[in-house]
């Protein structure tokens, strides 16, 4: 019987390994072949549910369109948005202000984008605790953000770490991905607005004892957060599992069975990962 595994945050274009070279096979738009061996790999791992974060690349739109012969649910927003001079670029298309974002969304619609994606903070970079790569977006700007693509009639996924830019997150946004360096305070926000947690767990385990970087600190930052999940469904915050599959340690597949071991090790019930991800399938829909 074949497994139902929802993976809630992925990116297709990624190979687990190394992404520029990943991007490279792209160069002349999306090859079919690879996109095929990819979903053959989640198909494989009993993975059912697909809902890619995006690239600059239009794999994901490529992967949306083959995914029914696998038997995937698939949605994209078919690229990320980022403050311009910001962490993204690897993702999607930048914005300078309010109304270059709109244009955005625009694209978003016009692509065939299921959602927005944005990129709110920069990515954890392993040297000190809580050492993000960028500054974040303030409180003021993620809520006027939210507001913008509600308006247009988006679900909201966001990337987003720290303290401070996960708590405004939480109180506007649809899902949280990632949300590293939060506290009781950010957890209480989480319960109370009912947005989704999505705390890639895979993404950071694979950088413990990974060389190049501060082991001890990427162990910290995973022990923190798997105390921070037990507490959070304590408190009744929803939590899905997506592994940033496809990221460095994190192959298609099999990064989703770790994520759902770790989950497990949090502590986490089967009842409430199964919650989370349908509330994930409930509120980002398909499209097109």
């Amino acid at each position: 019987m074949k497994e139902n595994l929802y993976e809630c945050h992925g990116h297709l274009l990624m190979d687990g390994s190394d992404y520029a070279k990943a991007k490279n096979r792209h160069e002349n738009g999306p090859d079919e072949t690879i996109i095929r061996a990819e979903l053959a790999a989640l198909e494989k791992a009993g993975v059912t549910y697909f809902r890619d974060g995006g690239d600059a690349c239009g794999v994901c739109l490529a992967a949306k369109e083959l995914s029914g012969e696998y038997g995937i649910d698939y949605v994209t927003p078919g690229f990320a948005l980022h403050k311009t001079g910001r962490y993204g670029d690897i993702v999607g298309r930048g914005f300078a202000d309010y109304a270059e974002f709109k244009t955005r969304l625009s694209e978003v619609k016009a692509c065939g984008g299921d959602f927005v994606k944005i990129m709110l903070s920069g990515i954890i970079t392993f040297k000190t605790y809580g050492g993000l790569s960028c500054e974040s977006l303030s409180p003021e700007e993620i809520k006027e953000l939210a507001n913008i693509a509600h308006g247009e009639g988006f679900a909201v996924m966001v990337h987003v770490n720290g303290k401070e830019a996960v708590k405004a997150a939480a109180s506007c946004m649809d899902s949280i991905e990632h949300g590293y360096f939060g506290d009781e305070d950010v957890l209480s926000a989480m319960a109370e607005s009912g947005v989704v947690w999505v705390p890639t767990l895979a993404a950071v385990s694979a950088f413990v004892g990974r060389p190049g970087f501060n082991e001890e600190v990427a162990a910290l930052t995973l022990k923190n957060q798997l105390a921070m999940l037990r507490k959070a469904e304590s408190l009744g915050v929803s939590i899905a599992c997506g592994s940033d599959s496809g990221a460095v340690g994190v192959p298609h597949g099999e990064g989703t069975r770790t994520e759902l071991r770790l989950l497990k090790e949090a502590g986490l019930s089967d009842e409430t990962i199964a919650a989370g991800n349908e509330k994930i399938r409930r509120i980002f829909r398909k499209q097109n």
